[in-house]
């Protein structure tokens, strides 16, 4: 007899919450408790009068774990709300990457010439390095970071993602 395992999807998580000390402690260590993974994690204030931060998680789960690990957050008190975007339908993702680069000659031309096809902006520049920043989804960044390797990369920076639901309304 085999036993049906639930396949893994990637799902990016909004989590409101009161800005207070040791509430991204409590989010992180309910996922280690039970032994969930935290993809990428981002968090910022979101309310003028810097009392509301907004969490962004990226985690894989099933979808019974998944609707587990959202009432696990919805119970956790400074917890305002919890929206799974995936789940919610069409939205937006990006992150932010600066990537170092080495090189000189040939290898400068090219880091710059890659730079440019991939909309990247020169931030920081000496005789023999770039940092660029580059916006965009994953496989973008993905891609731009594997590229840079091959010219010169010597340390990439990424902020993880952040996301927001496409349409008029707020989540």
């Amino acid at each position: 007899m085999k036993l049906k395992v639930d396949p893994t999807e990637r799902h990016t998580l909004a989590v409101i919450v009161d800005n207070e000390p040791g509430i991204l402690a409590r989010i992180a260590g309910l996922f280690t408790a039970r032994g969930y993974n935290i993809e990428s994690l981002t968090v910022s204030e979101v309310s003028d009068d810097h009392t509301v931060s907004r969490v962004t998680i990226v985690t894989s789960a099933s979808a019974p774990v998944m609707e587990q690990i959202i009432a696990q957050l919805d119970r956790l008190v400074p917890v305002h709300r919890v929206t799974d975007l995936t789940m919610l339908g069409d939205h937006v993702e990006r992150e932010l990457a600066l990537v170092k680069v080495a090189g000189v000659g040939d290898r400068r031309i090219e880091a710059m010439r890659l730079a440019e096809v991939y909309r990247g902006r020169v931030v920081d520049a000496t005789t023999g390095s770039f940092v660029f920043e580059v916006t965009g989804g994953r496989d973008k960044i993905d891609k731009f970071v594997e590229l840079m390797s091959e010219v010169g990369l010597v340390e990439v920076a990424r902020t993880g993602i952040v996301a927001i639901a496409r349409g008029r309304e707020a989540v």
